[in-house]
């Protein structure tokens, strides 16, 4: 009976392996509205400031010691450094660096963080051969549509098996991506979404460590390659998306088949990615917005008794973390991040700081938020409560957090977060020129340019 299943299964699945393929290579440059290009300036600036605030990271020290292990040729630039690499190599280096800070987009639809497996591929690919940024920026909207339309057929059933969904539809966004800019035919383009559906990435236990932001990395390293042996005639099933056996029937118990083609080259993904202003899990950002109000509203730490949290299911399942031992840990706990935002008002990289989390006020105060489960607020807003010693009980819900799709950052907000993650990598001045030319991507001639300005002089 399951063999039957399965065959049927195979005869009812569009071939949205073509689609895909022929929507890729086809599509006309910037053949989408103004709002959706500006859209993918944003993911862009957000990006780079992300992986160039990280590049001085132990993960990136790690990863490129490793690297280098392999003799690589200088083909591409490890943004924030000054190390050449392969375009592989920088891929997977970039695509680390970029999510170390758990600070990268969030396409909030399926909790993807599609621009790290994406752009880290794109650029590395273009920086070696020269591309315009109109080129890159029309293979980062269409590769992020592809990660992000396969992510919407699958999730949360693929997530809740415990893929992280980054890394597990990256590669094929990344493929997709790099085909483009390679100029492959729909054929061949077809060929690297098959290799690439060979390759996913991540297992959500992963989670608080250094391999989470290996997940984008080796999803931008897997789909460069693939579109790479692709290019060359490497072949693969033409039906390895939809297939019984293939790539989405194996990784997920949902396959809305629908949700890959429906409207697709009329709605771009692209238009609905966020961006973060806390460097942490996206579900713990509710709970920092409400506790940077209740610190508006002139409670401090040492008044309070008691934090009542009452949240999603999803939260405490991701972020339920009540003893961080370092700032990846805390990163995951809904927990440091309440504590964060009542003592500091924010939550960047500098809060999530191990000095930080194993602060004694801070271990304190995390020890006194109680988070209850209520699945009836949405797992994107958070109903908070002080209890001060004094018997007073001040209360903050929110609804929609800052950076949000309803409550978003402002071009002026990302470059803010942009010069505080870079500034001390590249200098205020050098940061200000880079954050220019990334607004002006869409008309460079070449993308060397930019590179160029994220690299330490």
């Amino acid at each position: 009976m399951a063999r039957n299943t399965e065959v049927a299964a195979d005869h009812d699945a569009p071939p949205i392996t073509q689609i895909l393929a022929q929507f890729v290579a086809g599509h006309p440059s910037r053949g989408w509205s103004d709002a959706v290009d500006h859209e993918a300036h944003r993911t862009f600036v957000n990006w780079l400031g992300c992986a160039v605030g990280a590049a001085q990271h132990e993960a990136a020290d790690a990863a490129l010691a490793a690297v280098r292990m392999l003799e690589p040729a200088p083909q591409a630039t490890v943004l924030g450094r000054k190390e050449r690499v392969d375009m592989a190599s920088a891929a997977l280096v970039n695509g680390i660096s970029s999510h170390t800070f758990d600070f990268d987009d969030t396409h909030l639809k399926t909790i993807i963080h599609p621009a790290g497996p994406v752009a880290s591929a794109l650029l590395a690919l273009a920086e070696h051969q020269g591309s315009s940024g109109r080129e890159l920026i029309d293979a980062l909207v269409l590769g992020i549509d592809v990660s992000c339309r396969v992510g919407n057929m699958m999730y949360p059933e693929h997530y809740d098996r415990g893929w992280h969904i980054t890394g597990s539809t990256g590669m094929l966004g990344a493929a997709a991506g790099c085909a483009r800019l390679l100029k492959l035919d729909a054929r061949k383009t077809q060929m690297a979404l098959g290799i690439a559906a060979s390759q996913p990435v991540g297992m959500r236990e992963q989670f608080g460590t250094m391999t989470k932001p290996f997940h984008p990395g080796g999803a931008a390293r897997a789909g460069l390659m693939a579109a790479l042996m692709a290019s060359h005639g490497y072949t693969a099933s033409p039906k390895a998306l939809e297939a019984p056996r293939g790539f989405a029937q194996t990784v997920s118990t949902k396959n809305d088949w629908s949700q890959v083609t429906g409207e697709l080259g009329q709605r771009f993904e692209i238009s609905l990615n966020t961006y973060k202003p806390f460097a942490c899990g996206i579900v713990i950002h509710p709970g920092i917005d409400a506790c940077a109000q209740l610190r508006g509203q002139g409670v401090r730490p040492e008044q309070v008794e008691r934090i009542e949290l009452k949240v999603h299911s999803l939260v405490l399942e991701l972020t339920g973390n009540k003893e961080p031992q370092d700032g990846l840990q805390a990163k995951f706990s809904v927990y440091h991040g309440c504590a964060a935002g009542l003592t500091f008002g924010r939550a960047a990289e500098d809060e999530f700081a191990d000095e930080v989390v194993n602060r004694p006020d801070m271990v304190a105060l995390r020890r006194k938020v109680v988070a209850t489960v209520d699945d009836s607020i949405d797992e994107a807003s958070v109903d908070v409560t002080a209890v001060l010693g004094d018997g007073r009980r001040v209360h903050v819900f929110v609804e929609h957090a800052i950076g949000s799709l309803r409550n978003p950052m402002t071009d002026a907000l990302l470059e803010g977060k942009f010069h505080g993650l870079a500034d001390p990598v590249l200098g205020a001045a050098v940061t200000g020129r880079l954050i220019e030319a990334c607004w002006g991507m869409g008309s460079a001639a070449d993308v060397r340019r930019v590179v160029e300005l994220a690299v330490p002089h």
